[in-house]
């Protein structure tokens, strides 16, 4: 049977931030899907049948309506373990406990280094996390 394709979603409500890591991801052979709210990526996640969920979710904490730790929280109690990055452009220890606590693989702060993103990335892919 052949594998699903590998994509990460963004979800950010910063249409700039959208648009550089977009190029970012992009030119290193990554797919991307974007999304400007928690609501929006909610909406768009397949049913089980499918299987054609994201590899990775990179999410921004703060975000109007829902935000990151809110939508980890969320997706962990309806059962959707995805792999993810939180970006920040607030740095509060208390945050990035609660998010690691919930079940984040990285939280990295704004402005984004590049090759920090990339690697934790590749270390999500590596480690062998999948969506469930």
């Amino acid at each position: 049977m052949a594998q699903p394709p590998r994509w990460i979603a963004l979800v950010d409500d910063d249409p700039s931030v959208l648009r550089a890591l977009s190029r970012l991801l992009r030119t290193r052979g990554i797919d991307l899907r974007t999304y400007e709210s928690a609501r929006d990526f909610l909406s768009s996640l397949p049913d089980e049948a499918t299987g054609a969920w994201p590899e990775c979710l990179i999410l921004d904490l703060q975000m109007p309506e829902m935000n990151g730790l809110e939508l980890q929280r969320h997706l962990k109690g309806s059962g959707i373990q995805i792999p993810t990055i939180v970006i920040t452009a607030h740095s509060e220890d208390d945050m990035r406990e609660l998010c690691m606590a919930a079940g984040a693989h990285a939280y990295l702060l704004k402005p984004l280094d590049d090759l920090t993103l990339i690697a934790a990335i590749n270390d999500v892919r590596a480690s062998g996390a999948r969506p469930a």
